[in-house]
């Protein structure tokens, strides 16, 4: 019998983003909301070369820790801010660059009850990648929150940083790469 080799992988896009933004989809929290600020960020490649087509997805609690969805073990509950969605979506531009708005997520209980630090789940999408990657935006100035968070100690101590988000004049800087050094640490779900 005649052994074949395999065939080529396929990959996403290049048109990953096109129809799946919307006007307002990086508004997870409506434009001038109390405590409102941008959380943008960079999507570069293993060449550190931006990626001008990708997409980012963001998924939160409310400043209460709360989630108005049925699958919040607690119950679903309407958001804490009006007009609060919990999720975003921004397509990266010519330079790699997103950006949503929104406002700082209060603590959840994880999977042994025991409060996480705030954070914002985040899917990433780009032309190359046959599946998504997942990882988490926790806050720099969050230090009392991260110490005690058990999913962010279980990632080793030096990759830690490429989950913290940084303070800016207006909001936070969160930079993702894919591959490489200093390669974002991402999740396996």
């Amino acid at each position: 019998m005649t052994q074949l080799g395999t065939t080529p992988s396929q990959t996403v896009g290049p048109y990953l983003s096109i129809g799946l933004t919307w006007d307002d989809g990086v508004f997870v929290a409506p434009k001038g909301t109390p405590g409102g600020f941008w959380i943008r960020g960079r999507l570069t490649d293993g060449n550190r070369d931006t990626v001008p087509d990708g997409l980012i997805e963001t998924w939160q609690a409310d400043p209460e820790g709360r989630f108005n969805h049925p699958d919040d073990p607690r119950g679903a509950v309407a958001p804490s801010v009006e007009g609060f969605r919990g999720f975003g979506r921004s397509a990266t531009d010519a330079n790699g660059e997103w950006a949503v708005h929104t406002v700082k997520p209060g603590r959840v209980p994880g999977v042994d009850g025991a409060l996480q630090a705030p954070h914002v789940d985040v899917s990433v999408f780009a032309r190359g990648m046959l599946q998504r990657v997942v990882t988490r935006i926790y806050f720099a100035d969050e230090e009392a929150a991260n110490a005690s968070d058990s999913v962010l100690a279980s990632v080793p101590a030096a990759a830690r940083e490429t989950l913290l988000a940084t303070p800016t004049e207006d909001g936070y800087r969160f930079d993702i790469r894919l591959q490489g050094d200093g390669e974002t640490a991402f999740f396996a779900l």
